[in-house]
């Protein structure tokens, strides 16, 4: 071994050692800025909700969300097989299961795979609302996070609302679906609610 091999050895140790440094600070800021929705060991528990003041449509919608949280099915699943971002396509599958489908305004299917046209349609059918503190969202709407945000668009849907908390389920979110809080009236990055009425289904 040549006198510089010590050397040489320790300056790449050193160099490890500030990468990995440099992983672990960035994750740390990365996880104190992040909104709580995208945090990857969220792991809540669908939460109990009274449905007894609830419509036969919000209960139906309710039911799949608890039992596609409880699966582990792949996005593909949601989005006719196509490998995209899919929250929005998430939200589309729901409304369609619980028969109260979803209109894409660029195509007419009923699914709109992009959060921007998600936003679009309700705002074409009159069923939206901007998260401006006049509107308290109800359960079965769908949430509208804007692009600004380094975690981009996003949508999931209402399942819990208590004052200016409330509980959301949503597709995509680091791949899976999931349960978190939201203090939508506090969060920027809430732009507006799909409203969850019979004209929204039209």
């Amino acid at each position: 071994m040549s006198p510089a091999e010590p050397n040489r050895r320790r300056r790449i140790l050193i160099w490890i050692a500030g990468v990995l440094g440099i992983v672990v600070v960035v994750g740390a800021v990365v996880v104190a800025f992040a909104p709580s929705r995208y945090l990857p060991w969220d792991t809540a528990d669908f939460p109990e909700v009274d449905a007894s003041r609830l419509s036969s449509d919000q209960v139906r919608v309710l039911e799949l969300l608890q039992s596609e949280h409880e699966q582990d099915r792949p996005g593909t699943f949601y989005s006719e097989g196509i490998d995209e971002e899919w929250c929005a396509d998430f939200v589309s599958w729901i409304m369609r299961e619980a028969g109260l489908p979803l209109s894409n305004p660029n195509s007419g299917s009923w699914r709109i795979p992009g959060v921007y046209t998600l936003q679009e349609y309700y705002q074409g059918i009159d069923a939206y609302a901007e998260n401006d503190g006049s509107y308290t969202p109800e359960i079965g709407d769908v949430v509208i996070y804007d692009s600004s945000r380094w975690s981009g668009q996003h949508t999931n849907i209402v399942v819990s609302v208590d004052g200016y908390k409330a509980i959301t389920v949503g597709g995509n979110e680091f791949g899976k679906v999931r349960v978190h809080d939201l203090d939508w009236a506090s969060d920027s990055a809430v732009v507006g609610f799909g409203l969850f009425t019979p004209d929204s289904t039209s």
